[in-house]
Parts: C-alpha cells; sequence; structure tokens
C-alpha cells in the first residue's frame, strides 16, 4: 500500500513539474488591485437590466445597430437582428466561424472581426467576403474587434498571435494568452483602397476591444491581459504613436463601443483574479497551475460591469450588479432609447433604458 502510495506520488509530481503545457509564462509585475473604489465605487444600477431571449444561441459578444436594428454576434456563429420597435428576431447569417466585434460602415456593409475567418465584410443582401487573413506574412488567428474611419480604413485587434480560436475556443484562448502574459497582441488597419492590412502596435497582451473617435483622430484599443487602454494617434502632432489613458482597472477590459457626445463605453467581463495578480511575478508556478484540472484555474467571474469615459480616460459612470445576473459583460452599444449591454456567455441580451440611467443624472 505503502508503495503504491509512493508511486502515485511521484507520478503526480512529475505530472504538475514536467508535463507539457501550451504555456510559457512570462514574468511581470501586476499593479496592486485596488478594487471596487473611487470612480469604479461598487453599485447595483445594472440590477434594472431587461433581458431579451435568444433562442438556440447565446453569448451575444459584439454589437452593431442600423435601422432600429441590433445586430448581434453569437458563440453559434450566427449574426442575430433584434429590431427593437417590434421585437421581432432572425437569425440572419452564420459565419461559420467566431463573429465577435461588429460595425457598419458608409455603405450599411457589416463588418466582422470573425476569430476564425480573420476580417469580414457582408454586403446588406448578405455576401460574406473575406477582406483580410493575414499581415506581414502572419496569419490573422483571432480578430477580436474592429471600428471603422470616415475614410473607410478599418482598424481591428489581433487578440493574440499564439492562441487562436482554435485553441479550444475564443474563451479558453483567452485563458491561455492571459496567462502566458507573453504580448502576443496587435492593433491591424485595413485599408481597402489598396487591400492593404499593415500593424500599428505590438506587443499587446491580449489586444482586445477597437474604436475610433467620432473625428477619426485616434482610436482605442484595450489590453485585456494588463488591464489598461491605449490610446493611438491617427492625426496631428502626435500621429503614429501611442499612450496609455487608462491603467489598473478593476477588471479584465473587452470592447471599447463609441456613443455619443464623445463618450466611450467599456464592458470588463470579469473583476480581477488575486491568483492570476499574486502569481505574475512567478511563471514556473503559473505554469504548474495550467496543469491543474480547468476548473481550478483562474477563470471570469460573474459580476455585471460596464462603464463610460471620454477619450482621454476620465471615467463619467460606472454601472454594475455584483450579483452578476447577465454576466461576463463585453462591452455596450447606445441607441436613442437604450443601452444594449453585450456578454461572452450570457444567454440573452439585455437593455436597460435612458430613463432608468438617468435617474441619478450622470448622463
Amino acid at each position: 500500500m505503502a508503495k503504491n502510495v509512493l508511486i502515485f506520488t511521484l507520478i503526480t509530481l512529475f505530472y504538475l513539474l514536467f508535463w507539457p503545457v501550451p504555456i510559457d509564462p512570462i514574468s511581470w509585475k501586476a499593479p496592486s488591485d485596488k478594487g471596487f473604489v473611487g470612480d469604479f465605487k461598487e453599485n447595483n444600477r445594472l440590477s434594472a437590466l431587461e433581458f431579451i431571449v435568444l433562442p438556440d444561441t447565446h453569448g451575444p459578444e459584439g454589437l452593431a445597430f442600423l435601422d432600429d436594428e441590433i445586430y448581434a454576434a453569437t458563440r453559434e456563429g450566427w449574426i442575430i437582428r433584434f429590431n427593437e420597435k417590434t421585437g421581432g428576431q432572425i437569425k440572419w447569417i452564420n459565419t461559420e466561424g467566431s463573429p465577435l466585434g461588429l460595425v457598419f460602415d458608409a455603405s450599411n456593409n457589416l463588418l466582422i472581426a470573425d476569430a476564425e475567418k480573420g476580417l469580414l465584410k457582408v454586403t446588406p443582401g448578405g455576401v460574406i467576403t473575406v477582406l483580410t487573413r493575414s499581415v506581414d506574412g502572419t496569419d490573422i488567428d483571432y480578430a477580436d474587434d474592429l471600428d471603422v474611419t470616415a475614410d473607410g480604413k478599418i482598424y481591428f485587434s489581433d487578440a493574440s498571435t499564439k492562441f487562436g480560436a482554435q485553441m479550444g475556443g475564443t474563451y479558453a484562448a483567452s485563458l491561455l494568452d492571459t496567462m502566458e502574459h507573453g504580448g502576443h497582441g496587435r492593433l491591424l488597419v485595413y485599408d481597402p483602397e489598396d487591400q492593404s492590412t499593415k500593424t500599428l502596435m505590438e506587443n499587446l497582451n491580449f489586444a482586445n476591444g477597437v474604436a475610433t473617435d467620432a473625428n477619426s483622430e485616434f482610436v482605442l484599443v484595450n489590453e485585456t491581459g494588463s488591464y489598461r487602454i491605449h490610446k493611438y494617434w491617427l492625426k496631428g502632432d502626435k500621429q503614429g504613436t501611442s499612450e496609455i489613458i487608462i491603467d489598473n482597472l478593476p477588471g479584465f477590459p473587452d470592447n471599447v463601443v463609441r456613443g455619443a457626445d464623445g463618450r466611450f463605453w467599456v464592458g470588463l467581463v470579469s473583476p480581477r483574479n488575486k491568483l492570476l495578480d499574486d502569481l505574475s511575478e512567478f511563471p514556473f508556478i503559473r505554469q504548474i497551475f495550467q496543469r491543474f484540472p480547468a476548473f481550478l484555474r483562474p477563470k471570469a467571474e460573474n459580476y455585471s460591469h460596464i462603464f463610460a469615459m471620454t477619450g482621454d480616460g476620465e471615467i463619467i459612470t460606472s454601472l454594475q450588479d455584483p450579483k452578476g445576473e447577465h454576466h461576463t459583460n463585453t462591452g455596450a452599444l447606445e441607441t436613442e432609447e437604450w443601452l444594449y449591454i453585450s456578454s461572452l456567455h450570457a444567454e440573452n441580451l439585455a437593455r436597460i433604458s435612458w430613463d432608468q440611467l438617468n435617474i441619478d443624472g450622470e448622463l
């Protein structure tokens, strides 16, 4: 009996120390988590959400709006169209991939960042075209979010050049990239005039949400794995340079979406993970944790949280629901009457009326 226990112990030890894993963690120092204080003081303003059931689909990750209809990208590959006036809902097209970010161009083509297919264009008639799938001789394996400027250029993120959607899906790949913290993300631009794709920023830890300002002067990109947001200048004296406009967020920033009056909405898909922060300077231990069963590794926590900010990173409002009834929020989209909330894993789409939001006079 004692011999069997010894053998089992040795096998377990060997597994935890040497079994191959896909990550090669990098040492870094996570900023001290201040938690939900100051501008992010805990509240329950998202507890008044209204839910829209998405039959046979879930996880409305990215949203876009055109002619009274909300377009939602779901985990099953469908682009759902929900008419906010009639309440009607249809499954429009399926990319046969992993559609994430959505935005309309000036010709009402739906542009899609698809983690499996690359950068896509869908005509109003539903014809799908791949715009780009590579840059600088490398594949784009995790197109994540996007926006388009007045001149038609499409700015989009390649979340990770190492951990693509083929690594067990987009969520599993994001966990691997975050655990490694290897700086595999990048910000890209596609120019429809010459059909070229160029790299603007590299070495981002899971490049995620992308949004341009109304005047096409800059583009924002979320760096999920480092809890911060970058501003890349497209015009002016700072053209071609970037700066961090907000750092040490209390959660993992996902999408960023341009709203009205110069504001941007950001979804925090989950609060920070203490274990992940504590192990930031210990890559070998993070590698050991990667060998643990999935339920023991760091993962997203159900907590509802979106916030609005200016293009300079000044917080306008923070909307939360600690109970996380509509959890893993990826972002928010404004219409005249509603603020729609997107999600990575929720079974439905959520929204809250502007009348409800303006009770406290913040917007």
